[in-house]
């Protein structure tokens, strides 16, 4: 039996919404936000993704926001190092929407984001990695994509509605100033660190 709504909040940015009238979560670099009830959710993304999930027939819907640590190796089944990162944030995504009723059978996505706006990182191409990664992980889980918006210059702000499912997308083509920016180097750099501690730990095997 699903659980009744009790949504996950503790931690996420609430607010009401002026310019939709309604209550929203906005999320940030490695989080993610699961609801069956009418909650908004935004988000804004440079070289992150965010996969917006939804079941439709159980009216369950969620999103996350994620950065890959480095370089995508290209595993299309998404069991590289870096990947693992990717894969975590989708499955605690579709852990919570099961949580609160939803069907995996029944998920579709719409997914956002990966554009080139993160100059030290241009070189790896970070946001074409992580792009590349969500519609790979999407693919192999047979979840269907209905809609996508990803590479680009331009970050986005993402608007997630879940009655109709709609989601609408402003490209920010002019920044005010570099949050957007120093919140994902920040994130990445943290994600390097923490995979440069689990690899070495992989291999700090004691003598016997």
């Amino acid at each position: 039996m699903a659980e009744p709504a009790r949504e996950r909040l503790s931690g996420l940015n609430t607010y009401f919404d002026k310019r939709f009238e309604r209550q929203a979560v906005k999320i940030l670099p490695g989080e993610y936000f699961a609801s069956n009830t009418a909650t908004m959710i935004v988000t804004v993304l440079g070289s992150c993704v965010a996969a917006c999930l939804q079941d439709c027939k159980n009216k369950v819907h969620g999103m996350n926001h994620f950065l890959l640590p480095c370089d995508y190796p290209g595993d299309n089944h998404g069991h590289g190092g870096p990947a693992r990162y990717g894969m975590h944030a989708m499955e605690l995504l579709i852990n919570d929407m099961i949580r609160l009723g939803a069907d995996r059978r029944h998920i579709q996505a719409k997914v956002f984001g990966g554009g080139n706006v993160m100059s030290k990182l241009s070189h790896s191409c970070v946001g074409e990695k992580n792009a590349e990664f969500v519609i790979d992980y999407l693919r192999t889980e047979h979840i269907p994509v209905r809609a996508k918006d990803l590479l680009g210059d331009y970050p986005r702000k993402i608007y997630f509605l879940p009655e109709s499912g709609q989601v609408r997308v402003k490209k920010i083509k002019r920044l005010q100033n570099t949050t957007i920016i120093d919140r994902e180097s920040i994130y990445q750099r943290k994600l390097k660190e923490q995979h440069l501690r689990t690899t070495f730990d992989f291999f700090n095997v004691e003598p016997q």
